[in-house]
């Protein structure tokens, strides 16, 4: 027979007993968007723990909505094998560009990302850093709605060798550290070039400071990077090599 309290007893203990786990782990990710989920899949294939911390309800960042609302995303064919590797569905648009249906790319990598080990923690927000002995250290985090509301509600801590700042346009954990440590001057992101962007988002992305790496939209806000647009194949290559330079040191 079903009960009540075995419903409400079955979520409090898996859940807990989930982030008793994850209190300890190898990389923290702040923000579940393109570059932050490609990062996760890899590295939990390679035998990594890994947590992404997402603010909001639905992970998936900016994929969602596509270009203005039309669920359609474009990615350039250099990141072709990213789609492939995830099994997402595509079309060809002229000699350069792959279309994707926004819907199904951002729930496909999701899933990719939980079913290869990666534990997501949506509604959970970063308020801050650990720093210890010159290095990143792990992640302070509340819940989304105490942050919303002001509460004055003491954070936890997870300890991490790793954090990757995949917060977007906003680059939360970038400016924590640089206010943290004046290890680097934040310029805010550019105007659009989508050229330059796609490459220059790639090239720069990587670690700003010992144990803190950047990547996608927040390489471009930290570095004063043109933005893109719904062009999302330096979002993906961009995690892709955050994730090669982590399982290669």
């Amino acid at each position: 027979m079903l009960q009540e309290l075995h419903v409400t007893r079955g979520i409090i203990e898996n859940f807990f007993r989930e982030l008793l786990e994850y209190t300890k782990i190898d990389v923290a990710i702040v923000g579940a968007g393109p570059s932050g989920l490609v990062a996760a899949t890899l590295l939990a294939e390679n035998g990594k723990k890994v947590a992404i911390f997402e603010r909001k309800l639905a992970p998936g960042g900016g994929i969602w909505g596509g270009g203005m609302l039309f669920n359609k995303v474009v990615v350039q064919k250099e990141a072709k094998h990213i789609l492939e590797k995830f099994e997402i569905n595509f079309s060809l648009y002229g000699e350069d560009y792959l279309i994707a249906d926004a819907v199904e790319l951002a729930a496909t990598l999701i899933s990719k990302a939980t079913k290869a080990g990666v534990k997501i923690f949506n509604g959970v927000h970063v308020e801050d850093v650990v720093i210890k002995n010159g290095r990143v250290n792990g992640v302070v985090i509340n819940w989304t709605p105490i942050e919303m509301v002001h509460l004055h509600v003491d954070p936890l801590v997870v300890e991490a060798e790793y954090v990757l700042d995949g917060t977007g346009h906003d680059a939360a954990i970038a400016k924590l550290v640089a206010k943290r440590t004046n290890c680097c001057d934040v310029k805010g992101m550019g105007a659009m070039w989508v050229n330059e962007a796609e490459k220059l988002v790639v090239e720069k992305s990587g670690e700003i400071y010992p144990g803190l790496y950047v990547m996608g939209m927040s390489t471009a806000e930290v570095y004063g990077l043109p933005r893109m647009g719904p062009i999302f194949g330096g979002m993906f290559l961009s995690g892709e090599k955050v994730a090669k330079a982590i399982l290669s040191t």
